[in-house]
């Protein structure tokens, strides 16, 4: 254990930036990383305004920060395939290797999991890190650390994809078009889909995806949207649909979007039971997916962005130097329709 300065949470709706002490030993098969950036997620802020997420709850301070970019200044004596000075991206999750979820490849799902900044274990804004290599990812040339700490969220919208089976062609519809939403929109271009429609009911989150060929908004008003689908398939409906609002008014007619045989992912996580119309499903044998984080994507992840076929660098709505990440995170907290993705800058 060493002191080192970090973002702290120290309780519900309190942020200071101080020393604490933080796990510094580096295993055989670990790396030790210079942090350079480090994005602001939904789940930070709500650990910040709500002080809990379902049974995770902030008991003790906690440092904050899940998504992030940063070099190797040490690597263990196992570690092959990584080098200092590699500029890397990092998986957050780390499972236990021995357990059956990670032996059949779903390691995202295992009980044991240890999430950075998930009550009690520690995030990453502070300067260094140390994390297994074995989730630990080399960034390319073309790609920056901004772009690196992208990963994290693009990798929950590779995961939809992923459980999607896309045909190429395939005609997508995003209902809500907040950060997920968004990453999964791309996900879902670049999976194969010819378009994708995104719905929300803010215009301005819409707007953010007006640059990019192949997704259309939809501003959703009443039945405006199943209009909209109906007309532009000839009435079949959407291929795949993919729910990342999380809101109990969605769930109803979702059914009615997509065409037979089509699927449905779940994305979004509402906040309490919702009812689902199992009838309607089975009318049409829609094929029905779940999503939780992701497991098995980052490298093809990184992959797309560096190719350059997924160009997340406009949704960094800014950057904040390490100094200022609690007025990022009260940014973050006001929820601008604009603002996709806040990030901060360390030392």
């Amino acid at each position: 254990m060493a002191d080192s300065i970090a973002l702290v949470l120290e309780k519900q709706h309190e942020l200071s930036i101080r020393n604490i002490e933080l796990p510094s030993e580096m295993g055989e098969s670990d790396v030790r990383i210079s942090i350079d950036t480090v994005g602001v997620c939904g789940s930070d802020v709500h650990y910040y305004t709500h002080g809990r997420i379902g049974p995770f709850i902030v008991e003790e301070p906690m440092v904050l920060g899940h998504e992030a970019a940063g070099t190797i200044t040490h690597i263990g004596r196992k570690v092959t395939g990584l080098k200092v000075g590699d500029r890397v991206c990092m998986e957050p999750g780390i499972p236990d290797a021995n357990s059956k979820a990670s032996k059949l490849g779903l390691y995202n799902v295992d009980p044991s999991v240890v999430f950075w900044a998930t009550p009690p274990v520690h995030g990453c804004l502070t300067p260094e890190v140390v994390h297994p290599a074995a989730y630990t990812y080399k960034l390319p040339d073309n790609v920056s650390f901004a772009e690196g700490a992208m990963v994290e969220p693009f990798a929950v919208g590779m995961q939809a994809v992923s459980k999607a089976k896309i045909s190429p062609g395939d005609v997508g519809l995003v209902i809500g078009a907040g950060p997920i939403g968004t990453m999964t929109a791309l996900a879902a271009l670049a999976g194969g889909c010819s378009k994708v429609y995104v719905t929300d009911v803010v215009q301005e989150k819409l707007d953010v995806l007006s640059h990019y060929p192949g997704i259309t908004g939809v501003l959703s008003k009443g039945d405006d949207l199943a209009r909209r689908i109906a007309l532009d398939t000839d009435g079949w409906g959407a291929d795949v649909v993919f729910e990342c609002a999380g809101h109990s008014s969605v769930y109803a007619t979702i059914f009615d979007q997509v065409c037979p045989g089509g699927c449905v992912v779940f994305v979004g996580m509402p906040v309490g039971p919702i009812e689902l119309n199992i009838v309607a499903a089975q009318a049409k044998e829609i094929r029905m997916e779940t999503v939780f984080r992701y497991a098995n994507v980052y490298p093809r992840a990184i992959d797309l962005i560096g190719s350059g076929k997924v160009d997340l660098k406009p949704l960094i709505s800014a950057t904040f130097p390490f100094s200022e990440s609690i007025a990022a995170f009260d940014r973050a907290v006001l929820a601008k329709p604009q603002d996709v993705k806040i990030q901060i800058k360390m030392p």
